[in-house]
């Protein structure tokens, strides 16, 4: 490890989240995790993590809420949530959570925050997207479009906030095999489909660890992925046709 930093880590009660938390905490870096499930945050703080209990889908003062932890070194925005379904069978309330927790929250999260850096010369802000943001397939057309947003945002902002040393990183995972994929897609044919393709939470929790270490602009995981998205953004029919029974999930 070069030196102990103050990271903050949202959707840290499940998945991704929760492994990094814990494994960076282990690492000897301090540790401040949000999320909802209070069982969760209970035992992370037994650990010796800070914790903060916060619904990003609720209006809130960011301020307020963050003024014990102070300004992070790095904020790694893990917290995300899916459904998958065709657009004609989505709920408005689905469609609407996943661009509040997926997009709005990270972008008032990083205005925060980034303005906290902006001050000390230095700082590293994580989005952790989705391959979707940059390849979108059927069933995922709300999903695939609150990670796109994401994707722009982080890519104008760091832009912005180099100048004042401040890194930007998005990490773009292929499906992972956790507890998300349960709740975004009620059926089970996602995980069916998909099964010898699903990325183990540690090898995300893995190159996140890296980057917060060393920053990089973004990582796609695994790293074909990276091929797969250039191809798409050349020859998006080519790759649409290809894939067909592979982006078909039904």
């Amino acid at each position: 490890m070069n030196k102990r930093k103050k990271i903050f880590i949202t959707g840290a009660t499940s998945g991704v989240g929760l492994l990094l938390a814990k494994n960076l905490h282990t690492a000897g870096h301090e540790i401040w995790a949000s999320g909802r499930n209070f069982e969760v945050l209970k035992h992370l703080d037994e650990l010796g993590i800070y914790t903060i209990q916060a619904d990003l889908t609720e209006e809130q003062s960011f301020e307020e809420l963050f003024h014990q932890m102070g300004t992070p070194d790095t904020i790694i925005l893990c917290a995300g949530v899916g459904t998958f379904a065709y657009l004609s069978e989505l709920e408005d309330k689905d469609m609407r959570q996943m661009m509040h927790v997926n997009v709005i929250a990270p972008m008032l999260l990083t205005k925060y925050f980034a303005e906290k850096m902006k001050e000390r010369w230095s700082g590293h802000i994580i989005f952790v997207a989705s391959q979707a943001g940059k390849v979108a397939t059927p069933k995922a057309s709300a999903y695939a479009a609150s990670k796109h947003a994401i994707l722009g945002f982080a890519n104008s902002v760091r832009m912005e906030l180099k100048e004042f040393g401040i890194y930007v990183t998005t990490i773009n995972p292929g499906p992972i095999d956790t507890p998300f994929l349960d709740l975004a897609d009620q059926t089970g044919n996602y995980r069916d489909k998909l099964s010898k393709h699903l990325l183990s939470p540690e090898r995300v929790v893995v190159a996140i660890t890296k980057t917060v270490e060393r920053p990089v602009r973004e990582v796609d995981l695994p790293s074909y992925m990276s091929l797969t998205s250039k191809l798409y953004a050349v020859f998006p029919k080519t790759v649409e046709t290809l894939g067909k029974s592979f982006f078909n999930k039904k």
